[in-house]
């Protein structure tokens, strides 16, 4: 009989026989007087619980030692079958039973033991020392341009736009004091329409990533999605021909004038003189140059007859580049034409009248899960609407390089 529980089994003994001796009392004392004494009565109760406190005690009991037991067993199984030859190989896993154990009892190992588990094994103890895994995509920088930050924006719930717009003007005339006057024609208007065009783009992701995956795929996707969308119609606001489109200020067909750089191959200060005030001085207290990074870096390498930087007067390489040109700010756009012959490598003017951009649909993303559901994939489409066209030409003006 197990230490532990034999003086739980002699209290229950002793209670028991208490609580027999006083009851019997009671029940002789009812059948004597027809009702027992209360002070008796209550000792009998106490008795009562003492017993069934001492007997709940000993089932508890008997349960841990019969779990404990258990598990000795299943210890005892499992030392004999990595203590066989045909399981451990080496004497490693001896040395490593041995050193657990050892540190298990002790909370610590001898020099000898520590041998046997270290980081650098997988097999002896390295899988329990893993890397930090960084929850943190590393992605590189997409660059868009941001004309959509200075042109007019509208939002409609149509499936594109239109706008009036004069198309022809009269001209006044003198008159003698008593001459007759006739009608003076020319004045006419027009129709300006601007439709919304739709971009999509499909991502099947597997149904077993999305659950396994330590990002969240959908926030993720759904932030990829908005900046391939930008990056499009960024691309389409500057060079898009209109046909299925927005149609960019730098077509041909948008009807937005040049201005010649004075050389075939490169820009020069001069041009960019003539390029600022062939706009219109309406539109110049609201005008802003916009042209690729690299372009801005050749027109700060700009220099004088004496070998002086055009743009860095009272700069200098470690203070940066200035925050105007000419006086007018600028804007880089990515997708702007590089510099090379004929192209159209700088715009100048008044952006936010010169080209209207129209939102029909926000980005929308729609979850499939039945489309490839054969295929264990879930399907992502997203989609959006907008337009995009030049509605004031004379707003702005291109630097074209040419002589």
């Amino acid at each position: 009989m197990s230490e532990e529980i034999k003086p739980i089994l002699e209290d229950l003994g002793k209670s028991f026989h208490d609580f027999k001796q006083e009851n019997d009392a009671r029940l002789s004392e009812i059948e004597k007087k027809g009702h027992a004494d209360p002070l008796l009565q209550e000792k009998v109760d106490k008795l009562s619980e003492e017993v069934a406190k001492n007997a709940e005690l000993k089932q508890t009991v008997e349960i841990q030692q019969k779990n404990l037991a258990d598990a000795e067993e299943k210890l005892s199984k499992l030392e004999s079958t990595l203590a066989r030859p045909e399981t451990s190989n080496s004497e490693n896993v001896n040395r490593q039973m041995k050193a657990f154990d050892s540190y298990l009892r002790k909370g610590q190992m001898d020099p000898e033991e520590t041998k046997a588990l270290y980081e650098s094994d997988d097999t002896l103890g390295g899988f329990y020392a893993p890397a930090e895994y960084v929850a943190e995509l590393i992605k590189t920088v997409t660059e868009i341009s941001p004309i959509r930050q200075i042109a007019r924006v509208r939002q409609t719930d149509k499936r594109g736009i239109e706008l009036p717009k004069r198309t022809g003007q009269f001209s006044a005339v003198f008159v003698a004091e008593t001459a007759t006057r006739s009608e003076t024609t020319g004045y006419t208007t027009g129709m300006m329409s601007i439709d919304a065009h739709e971009m999509s783009a499909i991502v099947d992701i597997s149904q077993a990533l999305l659950e396994d995956s330590a990002f969240n795929l959908e926030s993720e996707m759904a932030g990829e999605f908005a900046e391939r969308f930008a990056l499009r119609e960024g691309t389409a606001f500057v060079s898009g021909d209109g046909i299925g489109t927005p149609l960019g200020f730098t077509d041909s067909t948008a009807g937005v004038g040049t201005t010649n750089s004075g050389s075939g191959s490169a820009l020069t200060a001069n041009g960019l003189l003539d390029l600022v005030y062939a706009v219109k001085s309406e539109y110049l207290s609201n005008a802003r140059f916009v042209f690729s990074r690299a372009t801005f870096a050749k027109i700060l390498q700009l220099e004088d007859g004496e070998g002086q930087k055009i743009f860095h007067v009272g700069l200098n390489l470690v203070s940066g580049a200035p925050t105007t040109l000419v006086g007018f700010p600028y804007t880089l756009a990515t997708d702007m034409p590089a510099i090379a012959g004929s192209a159209k490598p700088v715009a100048f003017g008044d952006f936010a009248r010169a080209y209207t951009i129209v939102d029909r649909i926000n980005m929308s993303v729609q979850r499939d899960a039945l489309t490839q559901a054969t295929s264990g994939n879930i399907r992502y489409v997203a989609r959006k609407r907008v337009g995009g066209a030049v509605v004031l030409p004379e707003a702005i003006r291109l630097q074209n390089i040419s002589a």
